[in-house]
């Protein structure tokens, strides 16, 4: 189910209930640019990964390109969280397919869902996930392009992020 489309005025904005805000020194993921306060809107973080933040204008541009069907984060792409979090921001997704042809990278741009630990020690093997516990699987906070068990590299429950060796 999805919510109706909205439309806010700078004023009357909702806000994201977020559990830190961004950095000083944190730029938008998809322009690159500082957040920082020149735009009248806050600025908006993927609810799911918590590390990607985004200009609403540069959020929205993909959206519009993405269609609902593609629409992701760009860092961790989640499709769960992230497209009903930013609809229900006012971000708009046009029902249709994406306006370009995203069928032929589809395959690359899938979320990771393996352990890349040299030594996987799940009994479930490096495919297996759980949502917490010893086999939650970490993608890097940086990349996101490698993943581990929260076992196989020896991370505790109270630590939320983890970088890989290339990062």
């Amino acid at each position: 189910f999805l919510p109706p489309p909205r439309s806010f005025c700078w004023e009357h904005c909702p806000e994201q209930a977020v559990e830190a805000a961004p950095e000083a020194s944190t730029s938008c993921l998809i322009c690159l640019e500082p957040l920082g306060d020149k735009k009248p809107y806050a600025p908006l973080v993927c609810p799911a990964c918590k590390h990607a933040w985004f200009h609403r204008g540069c959020i929205q541009e993909q959206a519009l390109r993405d269609g609902i069907t593609c629409f992701r984060c760009p860092l961790c792409r989640d499709r769960g969280a992230f497209p009903f979090a930013m609809l229900t921001m006012g971000i708009q997704v046009p029902l249709r397919v994406p306006s370009r042809d995203r069928q032929a990278d589809e395959e690359l741009s899938a979320r990771h869902s393996r352990c890349d630990a040299s030594g996987c020690l799940c009994p479930g093997g490096r495919e297996q996930a759980e949502e917490a516990g010893p086999w939650e699987l970490l993608l890097c906070s940086s990349c996101a392009a490698e993943g581990t068990h929260r076992q196989c590299s020896s991370v505790s429950s109270s630590v939320a992020d983890w970088e890989c060796n290339g990062c």
